[in-house]
């Protein structure tokens, strides 16, 4: 610590330990070893960020950065690693802190720190929850609005000490955003050198995109508000999205009127893709067109176009919306994928793991499948907080029990334990929803199964996946009409998607048939097998719909090609799959394959588990 007087203007943090009078009460030396520990990881994350640790005040630390953002970013780094730390210390002595962040004059004299900045940042850490922070107006508005971080208005403050109130807010990691890295050396003379410098562009972790304005093609002005609007609108939808990382509207609409290169933007903001669009209106039809390009090239991944008529405005601009950002998702995840591949094994983060396992779920294969498994596994061990990777645990655990390659008990097992894992760690993550769902599935609680999906769909409303298996939930339950209409709007929210040929008509095939229009079950389940041979579930739907048809040569074609593609099927099976809910809608698949004259030959146990 410097020695002679000194006076600046610094960004100020300071920290205590909640009840730390009582945790030395229940163990002294246990309590200062902890305290002193988290206070020693504190002054790295905060070292590691450019800052400086000033002074340790027993239970108390206060440090200084030159930069707003480097402040937040190191305070909430830090919290959220303490957090999980103090989840593997047994015992009730664990050592949770509340940070406080002001712009203010700090002075140093005669080894004592001292100022008006120092005091405000003691007065915000008091109104902090345990690992909570908690920063003055002037840091919010210091720190730049492209970092992922949420902001929640405790109003204004009269502190003790203050003639006029202080404006504060408490902050936070926006969901599926990613702590920016350092970005400062950690020389001090350096740092203030570069307290006036603008801030280095950091991309996050997560994917990364900016929405611009939609540029009016037409000579009407009034359809300026409508391609606003639908920009705005897929902004605040992306947003939900929680692996995307989306800039706010008003940095976006900052470029509205400007000829902006999607490179020059990307490189601005700190995104990895820029999505712009056109609207054209034409009496009384509209044309709105989309594009996706990857900011570091400038090549296009995704492009679409969509003719509406203009029956209502409001209509067609949700309609838009929901198509755009249902199209986006897959895009975005397939382009990740492609990135991802470029990385060593040892240098993959939590979200290449799980870009990787995504991609092998593609395959649909016992080996792809169990290497995804292994990469979810490797996801949450770099990062114990994903919640999305416990999501995918559970769904996909259960999954691969349904094609035979674990015990569906162990599945059911781990996957109600990782999906309440994961709502543990955030109440709002889609994925884990779809996990109970699947667990809904597995156990025919059809309950569970529609609840847990509707509400990963409230959440994530342009899930494709989602509205696909909400169409299976429902018909699971002897809900198949409606499960048709949720099925039908997955496959226009993805048209593109790669898991429409084999599990968007799969549950197609469950829908019709729960129905008993056998026809189009027939039909849905003959493009689900060609997209994927080995799976038996369709080749079954396919045959008991036959059956029901009385096309038996085909049911018999069928069964040829199941026993050539899955030769290991018939010694293994021993009952026919429990898809539904309701014991009469099985009974009907039952009935089908036995019309259909194969029943006995697939050498199927008739019996209910």
């Amino acid at each position: 610590m410097p020695n002679s007087s000194s006076r600046r203007l610094a960004v100020i943090l300071h920290a205590d330990v909640i009840n730390s009078t009582a945790l030395v009460h229940r163990d002294e030396s246990v309590a200062h070893d902890r305290i002193q520990d988290a206070f020693r990881r504190f002054s790295e994350t905060i070292q590691s960020y450019g800052g400086v640790t000033l002074e340790l005040r027993g239970d108390a630390l206060l440090a200084e950065f030159a930069r707003a953002s480097d402040a937040v970013s190191a305070a909430l780094s830090f919290q959220l690693a303490n957090r999980v730390y103090n989840n593997t210390q047994g015992g009730q002595i664990q050592a949770h802190l509340r940070v406080g962040l002001s712009l203010g004059e700090v002075i140093i004299a005669d080894s004592t720190v001292t100022g008006v900045g120092v005091v405000l940042a003691q007065r915000l850490e008091q109104l902090a929850v345990a690992d909570g922070i908690v920063i003055q107006g002037a840091i919010r508005e210091a720190v730049p609005t492209r970092l992922p971080f949420r902001y929640e208005s405790l109003g204004e403050q009269m502190l003790k000490g203050f003639e006029r109130p202080i404006g504060a807010f408490a902050v936070s990691l926006e969901p599926g955003g990613s702590i920016p890295g350092p970005e400062t050396a950690p020389d001090t003379e350096l740092r203030h050198a570069a307290s006036s410098a603008p801030d280095v562009v950091v991309l996050p972790d997560t994917p990364s995109i900016a929405v611009l304005p939609f540029e009016n093609l037409s000579n009407d002005p009034e359809q300026g508000y409508f391609a606003d609007g639908v920009a705005g609108d897929i902004i605040i939808a992306l947003g939900r999205i929680r692996q995307f990382f989306v800039i706010a509207r008003n940095t976006t609409f900052s470029y509205k009127g400007q000829t902006a290169d999607a490179r020059t933007v990307a490189g601005e903001l700190g995104v990895r893709y820029v999505l712009t669009g056109t609207v054209r209106k034409a009496g009384n039809r509209i044309r709105v067109s989309a594009q996706l390009v990857e900011g570091a090239t400038g090549n296009p991944l995704w492009a679409e176009r969509y003719d509406r008529e203009l029956v209502d405005i409001f209509d067609v601009q949700d309609e838009i919306t929901g198509h755009v950002v249902g199209a986006i998702e897959p895009e975005l995840t397939r382009a990740e994928w492609e990135r991802a591949k470029a990385k060593k094994p040892e240098n993959l983060d939590a979200w290449d793991c799980v870009v990787h396992a995504i991609a092998l779920m593609m395959e649909l294969s016992d080996q792809a499948s169990a290497k995804a498994s292994d990469l979810l596994d490797q996801a949450v061990a770099l990062d114990p907080t994903y919640a999305r990777a416990y999501g995918h645990k559970a769904w996909l655990a259960i999954w691969r029990s349904f094609q035979g390659w674990s015990p569906i008990d162990q599945a059911v097992a781990s996957a109600v334990e990782d999906s309440a894992r994961g709502l543990q760690l955030d109440a709002n993550e889609p994925w884990c929803y779809i996990g109970r769902a699947f667990v809904g599935f597995a156990t025919r609680d059809a309950e569970l199964a529609l609840s847990s999906t509707q509400k990963a769909i409230q959440l994530s409303p342009s899930s494709a996946f989602g509205h696909s298996i909400l169409g299976a939930a429902l018909a699971m339950a002897g809900r198949g009409e409606e499960g048709l209409k949720e099925i039908e709007l997955a496959m226009r929210l993805s048209p593109r998607d790669v898991g429409q040929e084999s599990q968007f008509q799969l549950h197609y095939a469950v829908a019709h048939f729960q129905a008993e229009n056998y026809q189009e079950a027939a039909r849905a389940a003959e493009r689900a097998t060609l997209a994927r041979p080995t799976h038996v579930p369709p080749q079954l739907f396919l045959m008991a719909s036959y059956g029901h048809l009385g096309l038996k040569d085909k049911a018999q074609q069928a069964q040829d090609r199941l026993k050539n593609h899955v030769p290991e099927f018939l010694p293994a099976a021993e009952a026919v799959p429990t898809i539904y809910a309701l014991d009469a809608d099985h009974e009907r698949v039952l009935d089908g394959l036995r019309k259909a004259g194969v029943l006995d030959a697939l050498g199927v146990l008739v019996q209910r588990g």
